[in-house]
């Protein structure tokens, strides 16, 4: 079930666009669930399929769908997976839509999740998304360009208490409302469009010894305004348990996540389903209070020195994974 836009026009192959991050300790992590198995893998976040390809091509038997909610993505990914197309589903969501997905397909339950979360390659590398503050582009940063809300809209239209709140909560800014100030008053002069004038704003609202040590000022707000358009952290917090529902027994979730907010999202998911919910004092498991998850990370692991050189997307990933367990009797 092939949905999502032409191919035409986007610049180049996937496969030449698109290094995957933290691919082979995907794949190994992954495998235990898909060998030799007429196994069913939900890519939540197709992107350019560079994860998808590499596990439809390790497992014959694989049968995978891809999610995204970017119709450039899937064109893109289709062409590059078109020699899968038997095993492929490929379907224009966002993640948190899930059951819905699954349903529809008749699927009542999964072998492997995969969630590569954050803005993808291909949005950063295309200058009029708006992604990149290095680059003057419209403010728009929607992930889906079918949505309603762009970043310019944000800006231009919410309270200052709003934007002060998602600056500080999303971008965890702490000059947010110094920054929020000057938005507004620079907006009753003229509504804001472009991403220059905005990262002009924030270069002089920052204060320089926070510039100088602390990265590019304009970075924090840009994640702030992209996770608010794109409702990030309220789709990812409706979707990990929807998918964490849908694994068989012996299924296996891997999630790399790029930023503190999602990662303990993640975090935290997991660790509430790999916990006993029997009382301490206890001396058996109660039935149907065992841990559903067994932690297949210490923690999040972190690429390593040569995948950071070589792809400098993967030396911000945080990658954590877990196995559904059978409950023991």
């Amino acid at each position: 079930m092939a949905r999502g836009g032409s191919p035409e026009d986007t610049g180049g192959s996937a496969r030449d666009r698109h290094v995957p991050v933290a691919l082979d300790r995907t794949l190994e992590l992954l495998a235990p669930a898909l060998a030799d198995r007429a196994a069913v893998v939900v890519d939540a976040t197709l992107g350019m399929g560079g994860h998808a390809e590499a596990l439809l091509s390790a497992h014959p038997r694989l049968t995978l769908v891809g999610l995204d909610r970017d119709p450039q993505a899937l064109a893109l990914a289709g062409e590059r997976l078109s020699q899968f197309r038997d095993r492929l589903h490929l379907v224009h969501a966002v993640y948190d839509e899930w059951a819905e997905v699954l349903a529809d397909l008749g699927l009542p339950a999964v072998d492997g999740a995969l969630f590569d979360l954050g803005v993808s390659s291909l949005q950063l590398d295309e200058a009029d998304r708006g992604f990149a503050y290095a680059q003057d582009a419209p403010l728009d940063m929607r992930m889906d360009p079918g949505a309603e809300r762009t970043a310019a809209d944000v800006l231009n239209t919410y309270s200052p208490g709003e934007l002060t709140r998602i600056l500080r909560q999303y971008g965890e800014e702490r000059f947010a409302s110094k920054i929020v100030s000057a938005i507004v008053r620079e907006r009753t002069k003229e509504p804001f469009d472009r991403s220059e004038r905005l990262v002009k704003l924030l270069y002089d609202a920052v204060p320089a010894a926070s510039r100088r040590t602390g990265g590019h000022p304009a970075k924090r707000t840009f994640q702030a305004l992209r996770i608010e358009v794109n409702a990030e952290l309220d789709v990812l917090g409706r979707a990990l348990p929807a998918a964490l529902d849908s694994l068989a027994p012996g299924g296996r979730m891997v999630v790399l996540s790029y930023h503190s907010l999602e990662d303990r999202l993640v975090k935290r998911a997991l660790a509430e389903r790999a916990t006993s919910r029997t009382p301490v004092d206890l001396p058996v498991e109660l039935p149907g209070h065992g841990p559903e998850l067994r932690l297949l990370t210490r923690g999040a692991e972190l690429a390593g020195e040569r995948e950071r050189a070589e792809n400098p997307r993967a030396a911000s990933v945080r990658l954590r994974a877990a196995e559904r367990i059978e409950e023991a009797a």
